[in-house]
């Protein structure tokens, strides 16, 4: 199928490995001229080498803390006028909510929350007047399934959720789509993480656990960087304000 996003401006954050570098490599391979950005250069660079090399497409890099006001600055300077924006930062980490104190709410929230509405406020508008905007979200399964342990991500991402469910109606006359994907548990280190401490309070073991699954493994990158670049392509311009579940079946409800 051809996506129609050859040539479109891609800014992917969070894009060295996981999730972002999956949606990166799928868009670089619709020949989208992409722009991935994360922390740590070395991980970036041979990421975006490896990118190149297997799509032939124009890849930028960029050093940048996305969940800080300066790193957002950068990447819009390298990247002022993106087509498909990706938004995706790592999460807070699991805990019990009786340790969380006020800080450690203010980060999950800036990290999985503000971030991304910031960076959809500095880019929406040229999305609009041009016409074409993609916006995708990479937020959680448990937005849909919460998960005790990681509460600090169930309410910040279910934040961005609300916030994104609002806005999302008013762009798509102007053939702007805005979208979450909700990963369950993807071969990652943040997915086998998860995996073991979900199995863990079972007395099962990540491996254990994930047999368990309707699947019966983890999802894959490729996978869901396939999703996401149908949802950045011109045949999803009919699809906004939605959560798509990217889980393998393992969200057992009905809607």
């Amino acid at each position: 199928m051809e996506l129609g996003i050859a040539g479109k401006q891609a800014l992917v954050c969070a894009a060295s490995k996981g999730l972002g570098k999956g949606c990166a490599m799928a868009l670089a391979k619709e020949g989208a001229m992409v722009t991935i950005l994360a922390r740590q250069r070395d991980v970036l660079d041979q990421t975006a080498e490896e990118i190149r090399n297997q799509t032939g497409a124009q890849v930028n890099v960029v050093v940048a803390d996305i969940t800080k006001e300066e790193g957002r600055d950068i990447a819009l300077a390298a990247c002022p006028a993106p087509d498909i924006l990706i938004n995706n930062a790592g999460g807070p980490p699991p805990g019990d909510f009786r340790d969380w104190r006020q800080q450690h709410w203010f980060e999950a929230i800036n990290g999985n929350m503000y971030s991304p509405i910031d960076m959809i406020r500095r880019t929406l508008d040229g999305m609009l007047e041009r016409r074409f905007g993609r916006i995708v979200n990479i937020t959680s399964a448990a937005v849909k399934q919460p998960v005790t342990a990681l509460g600090l991500s169930n309410g910040a991402r279910s934040g961005l959720t609300g916030f994104v469910a609002g806005i999302s109606r008013d762009t798509a006359r102007h053939n702007v789509t805005i979208n979450n994907l909700l990963p369950g548990l993807f071969d990652t280190e943040r997915g086998r993480g998860a995996a073991a401490l979900i199995g863990g309070g079972s007395g099962l073991s990540a491996d254990e656990y994930i047999e368990t699954l309707p699947a019966g493994r983890l999802g894959m990158i490729d996978e869901f960087g396939a999703t996401c670049a149908f949802l950045c392509s011109q045949h999803a311009a009919y699809i906004t304000g939605q959560n798509i579940l990217v889980d393998g079946g393992n969200y057992r409800g009905t809607f």
